[in-house]
């Protein structure tokens, strides 16, 4: 009995060893769609009044939680049954990445009419302000969903073959990971100003090294979130275009001359530009109607 329960304990070790040893690996496969979604998730987590910003996140977060325990059972019962659907569901989430990053593009060389009125000195309504609030929480989770799913699969392509309880393992950890790693910067970036704030106050000498580095994070915070909306742009046609060449057999090999980053920007951009356009001429036809 005893040594049948020792023999237990050795097989639960060695697959945790086999699990570590995966999810490192996981983890590396996994890292350039983390720095991208943390570019993402932080220009869209970006842009509220501070004292809405933890409450903002964390309502993200949740809502981020929620989406990977919505992906991870499909994705493994799709791996294991119709593995062509997850290219499906890829693509798909692929072009509206690509229409999103886009369209932003579009809007800063062509700003729409709302976006010309949407500039007032007048102050928001408490209700104006939670419903803003609100409309860029669902903008940021169903953003998030979508690249969510990509993190996932690539975790799941790095375990295929493994048993099923090392699969779930693994790329549980890698979607554990990537929601507290990711919202945890991000949470850190917006709170740059209060935590330059707090260190000036610390210290009434304007030389010392509280202060000037107090100063340097307020200073750096509209630096960081201006420089976040034109990463994060970059980074939603990086991460289609990746899904596109990837995933689409005749893309493979499409510009070889070329770096894999700049091939992967250039097909983010053009088949985001064919979908904003069929998505406006599509609008319009509805509006007409």
């Amino acid at each position: 009995m005893a040594s049948g329960f020792f023999a237990l304990l050795d097989d639960i070790a060695a697959i945790m060893d086999d699990v570590a040893v995966m999810s490192k690996f996981a983890a590396k496969k996994t890292a350039g769609i983390l720095g991208d979604d943390l570019a993402v998730n932080a220009e869209k987590a970006s842009g509220f009044i501070s004292s809405r910003e933890l409450p903002v996140l964390w309502a993200i977060t949740k809502g981020s939680f929620l989406n990977k325990l919505i992906i991870l059972p499909i994705a493994f019962l799709l791996s294991a049954f119709l593995p062509v659907a997850v290219i499906i569901v890829l693509v798909l989430g692929g072009l509206y990445l690509a229409y999103e990053g886009a369209e932003k593009i579009y809007e800063y060389f062509f700003p729409h009419e709302h976006s010309k009125h949407e500039i007032s000195l007048e102050p928001m309504t408490e209700e104006e302000i939670l419903t803003l609030e609100k409309a860029k929480i669902k903008s940021a989770i169903v953003t998030d969903f979508i690249l969510s799913v990509e993190i996932v699969i690539i975790a799941l392509g790095t375990v295929i073959g493994k048993p099923i309880v090392s699969q779930i393992l693994v790329v549980s950890i890698i979607a554990i990971i990537a929601t507290m790693g990711v919202y945890g910067i991000v949470a850190l970036i917006v709170r740059m100003d209060e935590a330059g704030l707090k260190l000036i106050q610390l210290n009434s000498k304007e030389q010392s090294f509280t202060n000037k580095l107090g100063n340097i994070l307020v200073k750096a915070l509209p630096k960081v979130i201006k420089s976040l909306s034109f990463i994060g742009t970059i980074a939603l046609l990086l991460v289609a275009g990746g899904i596109f060449v990837h995933n689409i057999g005749f893309l493979h090999g499409v510009l070889p001359q070329l770096p894999s980053i700049i091939t992967e920007f250039i097909v983010g951009i053009v088949i985001g530009g064919i979908v904003l356009g069929i998505v406006t001429v599509f609008k319009k036809i509805i509006g007409k109607k």
